[in-house]
Parts: C-alpha cells; structure tokens; sequence
C-alpha cells in the first residue's frame, strides 16, 4: 500500500463529519428567508408568532434583536407565512402576510414596534399585505 493510497482512504473517512455541515449551509442558502429587524432604539420587549402554513413556533425580540424564519424551497400557491407580535405591555397587536422572494426578504421595525415603511427604510413593502382575520 502506498502512502497516497493511504492517504486518500483517511481523507474520506475524515470527509463524513463535514456532511452535516454541508448540508445546513445547503439549507440556509437554498430556502426563501425573511428577517425581522427591530432596533436599538426601542424600550419595550416584543413578543411574536411565526406561522408559516403548517409550523408555528413563539419568540421574544429584544430591542436591537430580530426574528428569522425560512419558507420552502418550492412553495405553492396555497403557502403562506404570516408575522404576529405585540408588545409585552400590551399597546397594540400587528400582523403582516408574507409573500418571500429568494434569498431574503427584510422587514424593519420601527421602535414604536410598526413596520418602518418610510423610503430607505430597507423595508421590502411590496412582499407584505394585511393579515386576513376570521
């Protein structure tokens, strides 16, 4: 057996932990995100609910914090993704339905908690519309 032979058998085995690895940045880079951004500024916790068609999960964002979620790779015409927080002190509930593009729809926050919808705000307004209520 030659040294390279030897070689090339230990490179592989050594290969297998870094398919984990792999395959998470295949996922982060390959599914639709959208980002919250809430800024520093602001002086009130804000409490949350992803839902994005059938997984729904609860978060807290702190001032200077944010939320991160991702869609599918091949959404139909039925997904949805929808964004819901509050404030832990209770002034006032917003929701917003959105439609992501790849790679990665922004929505920023205004310190009151509103989306910031001034121009330049970084705010990709046209992938957001009013959450339907029932």
């Amino acid at each position: 057996m030659t040294v390279i032979n030897y070689l090339s058998g230990y490179i592989k085995w050594l290969c297998i932990p870094l398919l984990p690895v792999a395959a998470f940045y295949l996922w982060i880079f390959t599914l639709l995100g959208v980002t919250v951004h809430y800024p520093k500024q602001a002086r009130e916790e804000l409490n949350y609910i992803w839902n994005v068609q059938h997984r729904i999960y609860k978060g807290e964002m702190k001032p200077g914090g944010g939320a991160f979620d991702t869609g599918f790779l091949f959404p139909d015409d039925d997904f949805f993704m929808m964004f819901d927080w509050w404030s832990t002190k209770g002034n006032g509930q917003h929701c917003v339905s959105i439609k992501p593009k790849w790679p990665n729809t922004d929505i920023y926050l205004n310190a009151d908690g509103s989306v910031n919808v001034s121009k330049g705000s970084g705010t990709d307004i046209d992938r957001l519309s009013k959450c339907p209520r029932s």
